[in-house]
């Protein structure tokens, strides 16, 4: 069962002006790590409090500025912690740790050789990597780097699929952007967003699927895998089948002896989820749909739902997972609330995790696509604690995925989320 490890508070917590904060906890029985650990929230949950518009909300939290803070399974790091390390890379892992995160992400795909490696997509490598810079291995790659030209931007596509895991593995992890204005290699490996920052990106280092396994054990953590859906069909053949795919990404555990109820598979690939429900009951019993409808359902219409949540549960279904903004809506006063969605998933018994938080940048305009629903309740950083709220109290989520995992950290700690 998906429990968050909150615990609540005991104290009664001071205003204090810190910017760092760090208790130790104990961590879980059943894990490799036998010390004590520590949560680092650094000074971003402090600020969002600050922006908060005054009220009852900010004056329960700002009670909470002492501490203490605890690792908590409904601080899910998605990627690591990439609003400032590189994605799906060893330092983004063990940050998100600091930060508190119970569950740490590896989003699994497949080397030339099929290898499973963590990497968001089979082809961002010229995006998270700096490929593009190596002339041995970017010859390799499946498009290589056209340089912007008369009204055309700059493209590269470099797939992990193009190269070995012993070359994958001589690869540097950086932030995930590019310069689409670029004429050359350099150019393009530049252009991340003004609110993220390079400064931990010098030497990041890439891991495999496995290695992210023994990293997230030895840091007390809980695992949330995600297998990836492959660009094309043209990597599966006779012996590397979707099926045997999905086998691989659960025989990882079992070959390492991770207790099953440690670890929450995903898929946006409905098929996946339910081949593991199937083969590997103990895996699939607690798997997570990732909710990819939201190209086609609205989620303030429940007859838009194909198949309906009661379908989903009759499946075998556990928890679903859709972003933040399929979840919500505004009354008629404005205030944020529950979606349809959200309703009808807790009717059919479906669990929920959303994504992502703290993916966005500043919130002054809306929030962009994660906040879509409710964008015009959304005018300043402090609405991120007002969203996490009605998450966690009104639709009863179990978990939220977050870019900066401080934030869900500190909610959690603070609200005895259970």
């Amino acid at each position: 069962m998906f429990v968050p490890l909150v615990k609540k508070l005991t104290i009664s917590c001071l205003l204090v002006a810190i910017s760092t904060i760090t208790v130790s906890f104990p961590l879980k029985s059943g894990t490799v790590a036998e010390q004590a650990t520590t949560a680092q929230l650094g000074p971003r949950p402090f600020f969002l409090i600050e922006k908060m518009k005054e009220g009852a909300l900010k004056d329960r939290l700002s009670a909470c500025k002492a501490g203490p803070f605890y690792k908590t399974d409904f601080s899910i790091a998605h990627r690591g912690a990439p609003m400032q390390f590189p994605e799906h890379t060893k330092e983004s892992y063990v940050a998100a740790a600091r930060m508190g995160a119970g569950l740490i992400e590896c989003d699994a795909t497949f080397t030339k050789d099929k290898e499973l490696v963590c990497r968001h997509s089979q082809c961002d490598l010229h995006t998270t990597t700096y490929i593009l810079l190596r002339p041995d291995l970017s010859s390799q790659c499946s498009e290589p780097f056209s340089p912007a030209s008369n009204g055309s931007k700059a493209s590269a596509k470099c797939c992990t699929s193009d190269i070995t895991l012993a070359q994958f593995h001589t690869l540097n992890g950086k932030m995930d952007s590019k310069n689409p204005n670029a004429t050359t290699p350099d150019e393009y490996v530049k252009g991340g967003a003004p609110w993220r920052t390079e400064l931990y990106a010098t030497q990041s280092t890439l891991i495999t699927h496995a290695q992210s396994i023994d990293l997230i054990d030895k840091l007390g953590g809980k695992f949330i895998p995600e297998l990836k859906s492959p660009s094309s069909d043209e990597p599966f053949n006779s012996l590397f089948t979707r099926q045997s795919y999905a086998q691989k990404l659960v025989d990882e555990y079992k070959d390492r002896g991770i207790d099953p109820q440690r670890v929450f598979l995903q898929s946006f690939d409905l098929n996946d989820i339910l081949y593991w429900i199937e083969n590997e009951p103990e895996f699939g019993a607690q798997a997570v749909y990732l909710d990819g409808r939201y190209r086609q359902i609205q989620p303030n219409d429940p007859t838009s739902f194909n198949p309906t949540m009661n379908e989903l549960a009759t499946k075998g279904v556990k928890i679903i997972a859709p972003p933040i903004w399929m979840l919500l809506a505004l009354d008629n006063s404005g205030a944020i609330v529950p979606s349809s969605y959200a309703i009808e998933a807790k009717k059919a018994g479906l669990k929920i995790i959303t994504w992502s938080l703290e993916r966005s940048g500043p919130l002054t305009n809306g929030g962009g696509w994660y906040y879509k629903t409710v964008g015009d309740a959304i005018n300043t950083d402090g609405n991120m604690m007002t969203v996490l709220n009605v998450l966690a109290e009104d639709v009863g989520v179990i978990g939220v995925f977050s870019d900066w995992p401080a934030t869900t950290t500190f909610y959690a700690s603070c609200t005895n989320q259970n």
